[in-house]
């Protein structure tokens, strides 16, 4: 199975302002992409899964945690798996790879969060191969005070 990759891009600023990018990533095989934003921070889109599809994430404004589970049974998948767990940032541009077979989901940490989605799958082959589970299967959720 694919791993789950980040690729870290930068910000350059300077007296006309700046620019945000992330210059390595390679839009080869994306078909589509979408925005998502949520009403308040706080707020859990999750978990969602596919056999086939693969995603891509960006942050465009604010913060969200976005989290990534590899599917060991599509039916009753194990609690017990490992979710990778990933802070990503406007003020950090880094695209998560998200590959087919995992599920993913995501919790805005700033009440202006949007998450820029970009998919290897046709909307009409996603609806084929949309699969879906409770947002607290995985409780990756909680920020810890430090």
């Amino acid at each position: 199975m694919a791993e789950l990759k980040l690729t870290n891009g930068g910000l350059a600023v300077d007296d006309r302002g700046q620019v945000s990018f992330v210059n390595d990533f390679d839009f080869k095989d994306v078909k589509r992409f979408y925005m998502v934003s949520n009403h308040s921070a706080g707020f859990v889109r999750a978990w969602h899964a596919h056999k086939k599809e693969a995603k891509y994430v960006l942050v465009v404004k604010g913060a969200v945690v976005v989290g990534a589970v590899a599917i060991d049974d599509w039916d009753k998948p194990s609690k017990n798996a490992e979710v990778k767990r990933f802070v990503l940032s406007e003020k950090k541009p880094t695209v998560l790879y998200i590959p087919a077979g995992h599920a993913n989901g995501f919790m805005s940490l700033t009440k202006d969060a949007q998450v820029m989605f970009f998919s290897t799958s046709t909307l009409e082959e996603s609806l084929g191969d949309d699969i879906r589970y409770d947002a607290r299967y995985w409780d990756i959720w909680s920020v810890e005070e430090r």
